[in-house]
């Protein structure tokens, strides 16, 4: 059976700690560590592991000691969307690994990170606790800022750990889903108006492509804007027709595209038979394709 995690943590400007984290992962025997994405602007990065159940439990522990050591929620600005230090923690069950497996990890896991940093733990997805928990942007709904007052409500105690606020951590998400493609194009642009209304049209909630959820967001080191992107189910909304979809939007807009920008890994299927570059991903190895990783823990 082989797992994947992909832990996101509020961080993604300091290197030091950074390294220390991947180096927590590492120290794990037989995890892989397959891929890191940091970013400035969002400060935020994305550790993905692979392995076994037990040795990706590990792991994810481990890294979830070394990133609440080393960030302080206090002093967090960034542009993503976040709850705590150790934003979200999700797993994901991969081939013919049953996702009751990644259910069980994700609560042994969230339990103990309550009882090991005294941390507030909210369960998502298929390991949710409650109906209304089971979407991640509900569970994060009103982000670190809002989170003191809603500990202080019923429907806002934690699944796990106590309903104390905890300024310098926050909260953690912990859960299991199925495999998501997370993907940004940037424009050439720096209106962030533009992104926006691109997100719009591109995602779901409001109109646009089945199992897609997306978000405008400036990026302000680099003087353009980017649309989030999350493949909630590549088999429905496979990459090509996304970003087909976001340069037919931006070009209502007269923006072009600048470039597509992969966060971790993506299966074979989510290009739908198109070469990655034809989605703007120009520097795409099979490093980052999730059979390709697999592959290389046999």
């Amino acid at each position: 059976m082989i797992i994947e995690c992909v832990a996101n943590v509020s961080e993604g400007r300091d290197r030091r700690a950074l390294a220390a984290m991947g180096d927590a992962v590492r120290a794990i025997a037989g995890v892989r560590l397959a891929d890191v994405h940091s970013d400035a602007d969002h400060h935020r990065s994305v550790f993905t592991m692979l392995g076994a159940p037990a040795v990706v439990e590990a792991a994810a522990l481990a890294l979830a000691e070394a990133a609440l050591a080393r960030i302080d929620m206090r002093e967090h600005h960034g542009l993503h969307p976040r709850l705590g230090a150790l934003d979200v923690v999700p797993f994901v069950p991969l081939g013919d690994t049953p996702m009751r497996v990644a259910v069980d990890i994700a609560h042994r896991v969230g339990t103990a990170l309550a009882e090991r940093h005294a941390l507030p733990v909210y369960f998502y997805g298929a390991a949710a606790r409650a109906p209304a928990r089971r979407e991640l942007p509900d569970v994060r709904r009103g982000g670190y800022e809002a989170l003191a007052g809603r500990l202080t409500t019923p429907a806002g105690a934690p699944d796990a750990g106590p309903p104390r606020f905890d300024a310098r951590a926050g909260a953690a998400i912990v859960g299991a889903r199925t495999v998501l493609v997370a993907y940004n194009v940037w424009l050439d642009t720096p209106d962030v108006a533009v992104a926006r209304a691109v997100a719009r049209a591109v995602r779901e909630r409001d109109g646009g492509l089945p199992a897609v959820r997306a978000l405008g967001v400036a990026l302000p080191s680099r003087g353009l804007v980017q649309v989030s992107l999350n493949l909630l189910d590549h088999r429905i909304t496979p990459l090509p027709t996304v970003f087909d979809r976001v340069v037919q939007e931006a070009a209502r807009h007269g923006v072009g595209i600048r470039r597509g920008e992969l966060v971790g890994l993506a299966p074979r299927g989510a290009f739908a038979g198109r070469t990655p570059g034809s989605v703007g991903l120009a520097d795409f190895t099979d490093a980052a394709e999730l059979e390709a990783q697999v592959a290389r823990l046999r």
